[in-house]
């Protein structure tokens, strides 16, 4: 089968991991794969020769959030599909102007169209971020009505969007999945690294959205002592206004964003905790790569990751007050490896249960052959009924 895929190489973000590794999933299941992606040139790049092929799509502007194409992007856009001929369109949501006339595009060239819908949110409007998610949500609702088949990752999120108008039958839930090979407990050398005895771990954006202030606080006021340490790893906008005042002398460890993949693998084989204090959700990547390789979690209950948790793969947390629960919950597991190590075995035991990339792409596969087989019936029908209209 070929897949034209439309999504992001960079910045680093889950969207860009989310890409990746279907993507490489999907092709070494012997699928053909075009990756059609967000570049900011005034040109389209030529075909590569590759097993993966490549299209620039051009644009003015693109975050880790949203993208601004170019003006002519859709013409690119549409230029490039009609030369691949691909049997399905999936477009991981970039956040995008390009996304609300994706649908009429693929229309036009009979091609089937699949949506992945990234945006995080939170079951309840409980906070001004969740707010402001929420109307994210209200405005691509009539769009992804449009598309064949979004992709979610939650029942929560599918009933989110039911509610706002976008059919059932539309809609399929996929979680994200972790290379369980990859992402697996084994050694580290981080401990010795930090000098830490007890080492918790926060791994994302340092944004508003991901409540990271509330962590530090915590932290802070609940004097954890020297041999226990904080790793905060990733980058972001808050990041230089919270470093000064959560420093080494807490025992906080500013590393900084890590590309290197098994750096960040060797750096959550290192953690005894694993923290997400955010806002608002999808489902975290994040998450589920330190519960694949052993850490014990502590999550919000903001989007999907505190469906991750239930039923004691974790801890789960509420939005609100974070900053309190964990100044309880710090000492508690720094005091109490037992409960550490169980937890960690457990967060492990429901990711190879429930979130394994292998599940993810064999649903994937079966939701593309369906859409294909609808869609071919559909033309089918099509032309048959042309036939006897002009008899």
């Amino acid at each position: 089968m070929h897949i034209a895929w439309l999504g992001k190489k960079s910045p680093f973000c889950g969207n860009v991991t989310y890409g990746r590794e279907v993507t490489n999933a999907l092709l070494e299941r012997g699928h053909h794969v075009s990756f059609l992606h967000f570049a900011q040139e005034e040109s389209v790049a030529e075909l590569l020769p590759e097993e993966l092929q490549e299209v620039s799509i051009p644009c003015l502007y693109k975050s880790q959030i949203y993208t601004i194409p170019s003006p002519k992007a859709s013409r690119v856009l549409s230029q490039a599909l009609r030369r691949l001929k691909p049997d399905v369109v999936h477009a991981s949501l970039t956040l995008s102007p390009l996304d609300f006339v994706l649908p009429e595009i693929c229309e036009e060239l009979n091609l089937p169209l699949v949506a992945t819908f990234h945006p995080p949110f939170d079951r309840k409007r409980r906070n001004l971020t969740s707010g402001t998610q929420h109307l994210m949500y209200q405005l691509y609702a009539p769009c992804l009505a449009n598309y064949q088949r979004v992709i979610i990752f939650s029942e929560i999120q599918r009933d989110l969007l039911m509610r706002l108008g976008v059919p059932q039958d539309r809609l399929a839930v996929i979680p994200n999945g972790v290379d369980v090979e990859r992402y697996s407990p084994g050694l580290s050398r981080l401990k010795s690294e930090l000098d830490a005895r007890r080492l918790f771990v926060y791994q994302g954006r340092i944004a508003t959205e991901k409540n990271v202030e509330s962590l530090l606080k915590a932290w802070k006021q609940s004097d954890m002592g020297e041999g226990s340490k904080l790793a905060i790893v990733g980058s972001g906008p808050l990041a230089h206004t919270l470093m000064p005042f959560y420093g080494s002398d807490l025992g906080i460890i500013w590393l900084g964003f890590i590309a290197d993949e098994q750096r960040r693998i060797e750096i959550l084989r290192g953690a005894d905790i694993f923290i997400l204090p955010s806002l608002v959700e999808g489902l975290s990547l994040s998450l589920l790569e330190a519960m694949a390789c052993g850490a014990a979690c502590l999550a919000t209950d903001a989007g999907a990751d505190g469906e991750v948790l239930d039923d004691g793969a974790g801890v789960v947390l509420s939005t609100q007050r974070v900053s309190t629960q964990l100044q309880t919950l710090l000492p508690m597991f720094r005091d109490h490896p037992e409960l550490t190590a169980l937890l960690g075995r457990k967060a492990r035991q429901r990711v190879l249960d429930r979130y394994t990339l292998t599940r993810n792409i064999t649903r994937l596969e079966e939701l593309y052959r369906d859409l294909l087989l609808n869609h071919r019936t559909y033309l089918a029908s099509s032309r048959l009924f042309g036939r006897d209209e002009a008899g």
